[in-house]
């Protein structure tokens, strides 16, 4: 009997357009392999679609606030279907940036030294501390957001300017700015899947650079780096994963500067669109499209 597969895409945040093309790749590809598929936006229909579809697994295709911070993954926990990707806890320790830091801290993973900035608060000081903490250039950002919305690198003479255009998220993190090479690798479940380089052409890897082809941002792979720092970064990835819990798959974005690699972040839910990087990084392992697929489907449960 086919398997019935529910897919949930789109959204509220402001990943929305990215969740929707990552919906319609999984789709087709499942499609194309003799699944039973239905595709859904994650509103209140949501209970009466699983009870008239009754899928077999459900393959959460969400970014970004609401769909990659624990809230959704509650209501999937509550619905009682097995589903893909990490669960509510991991999900929403990945998404805090601020609460992941300080995990990777804890345990001596090297992370770009930060401040928490309250809107709430006077920042006629804020630069100040800055400079005493860490210096110009940093790297300003919303707590609680992916693929680098609204993700700033700010000198000494833009940052007034930069920050106010985050004050709606009344918090953030103004991070050290690290030089050197981006580099970003992936692991599913306990496998190390191998790690990709990015040359964009603009200032950072940030939205723009991620999702828009006209970017012409150089993918690398393999990555031009010794076995020995290949492993090293790899085993920091992998402990990165398992330190938040997670299931499925994950990509960990890094800095390499001076022989060393700092952990930015880490995504829960990465892009699955034609320009994602986990499934390039899977095809030059060898694992086609509909394997990393089902692999995360195989992965899928509730209760975690």
């Amino acid at each position: 009997m086919k398997k019935k597969i529910l897919v949930i895409s789109g959204g509220f945040s402001k990943e929305r357009e990215i969740s929707i093309q990552t919906g319609i790749q999984v789709a087709r590809e499942l499609k194309k392999n003799g699944y039973i598929v239905k595709v859904c936006e994650p509103d209140n229909e949501i209970y009466k679609i699983v009870e008239k579809f009754k899928p077999n697994k459900i393959f959460n295709a969400l970014h970004g606030q609401f769909g990659e911070d624990g809230y959704f993954q509650t209501i999937l926990e509550n619905i009682g279907i097995p589903y893909t990707h990490s669960g509510v806890e991991a999900s929403a320790k990945a998404m805090d940036k601020e609460v992941s830091k300080k995990l990777f801290i804890k345990n001596k993973i090297l992370t770009p030294k930060y401040i928490k900035f309250d809107f709430d608060r006077p920042c006629s000081k804020l630069q100040n501390q800055i400079e005493n903490s860490f210096g110009f250039p940093v790297v300003i950002k919303p707590i609680a957001e992916g693929s680098s919305v609204d993700v700033f690198i700010c000198n000494k003479v833009n940052f007034k300017k930069k920050i106010k255009l985050l004050e709606n998220y009344k918090k953030i993190l103004i991070e050290e700015f690290i030089p050197g090479r981006e580099i970003q690798a992936a692991i599913l479940g306990k496998k190390k899947l191998g790690a990709i380089e990015l040359k964009p052409k603009r200032k950072f890897y940030d939205y723009q650079a991620k999702y828009d082809s006209k970017a012409k941002t150089e993918h690398i792979i393999p990555v031009n780096i010794s076995k020995k720092d290949l492993n090293i970064l790899m085993n920091i990835s992998l402990r990165a994963h398992n330190l938040l819990g997670c299931r499925g798959v994950t990509r960990s974005d890094f800095k390499f500067f001076n022989n060393k690699f700092y952990l930015l972040e880490i995504n829960t839910q990465p892009g699955m669109t034609k320009l994602s990087l986990v499934p390039e990084i899977c095809a030059h392992k060898g694992i086609s499209f509909i394997k990393l697929i089902e692999l995360l489907l195989n992965d899928a449960s509730t209760n975690k």
